[in-house]
């Protein structure tokens, strides 16, 4: 990868709930599609360059305001990410891309978002979740537990767990290379019931293949497949590992959730410059 003359670049490193990304103003296209992956990956590496778990290239699009590349910390492709969305609808109306109500395409389809009044909080429409299972028995570190399974954009398993303290890189990573799910694998969240509307929910990630401290596909994944069990109603709060909270909002209608709503911070820690430097 010989992209040196691309230096210094922009960029602004934002927070969604604690889901961090980096994002860039690709319209000019500076970066071949095929350097993309491993400049994601040195780029996202924490303590040797800026760090996070995903990499956003917002890009030029026929019939919408933009679309994106968006990159795993390790290099992967994500179809969706809820909290990387309303992060780039921010980026996306401060840096002239859109207005405060904007369309963008990703690889799960067209998503609508808004830049709210406070201009600290994004709400996104999510596309419609598909292949959702529920029930499913699996056994997790030696003993039998029931999974549910959806995908919002990306899959996720949703477990129901009465503890805060459990080995979630563990499991996680258990559930989510297990064949059942195939060779693309799944997102992982474990959850516990705080009141009829209130979830906290821990997420293992495909991709950073680590617990974060936020996931909005998984935290809208949690709040359909708990509704669907008759656990909580629209709009459900979502308590998050690092302390935040995301709202979920949807209409349950023959068995399914239709107009799914995402809100919640994304929120501007710094503007920055990478170096050649930061690929070392």
């Amino acid at each position: 990868m010989d992209i040196q003359n691309i230096f210094p670049l922009a960029f602004d490193k934002m927070s969604g709930a604690g889901n961090d990304f980096i994002i860039v103003d690709h319209r000019q296209h500076i970066l071949a599609l095929a350097d993309q992956p491993e400049f994601a990956r040195k780029v996202c590496r924490r303590k040797f360059s800026v760090g996070a778990d995903g990499l956003i290239l917002l890009e030029t699009a026929r019939d919408v305001d933009f679309q994106w590349q968006f990159y795993n910390a390790d290099g992967s492709v994500a179809e969706m990410c809820g909290n990387g969305a309303r992060c780039a609808a921010r980026f996306a109306y401060r840096h002239g891309l859109a207005g405060k109500k904007m369309r963008f395409q990703t690889l799960a389809g067209t998503i609508e978002a808004e830049v709210l009044d406070d201009e600290e909080s994004v709400s996104v429409r999510m596309t419609e979740p598909v292949d959702c299972l529920l029930d499913r028995s699996f056994v997790l570190a030696g003993r039998e537990v029931v999974m549910a399974s959806i995908n919002t954009g990306v899959p996720h398993a949703v477990i129901f767990v009465d503890d805060k303290d459990l080995p979630i890189k563990e499991w996680g990573r258990e559930v989510r290379f297990h064949e059942m799910f195939g060779a693309a694998g799944t997102n992982v969240n474990f959850i516990r019931l705080l009141d009829n509307q209130v979830l906290h929910v821990r997420t293992y990630e495909r991709g950073v293949e680590d617990e974060t401290l936020a996931c909005g596909t998984g935290a809208v994944a949690s709040a359909i497949l708990a509704a669907l069990q008759g656990r909580v109603v629209s709009p459900v709060q979502i308590l998050t590992s690092g302390g935040e909270h995301l709202q979920v909002v949807f209409d349950l209608r023959d068995g399914t959730a239709q107009n799914v709503y995402l809100q919640g911070p994304a929120r501007r820690i710094y503007e920055g410059q990478l170096t050649v430097e930061s690929l070392l």
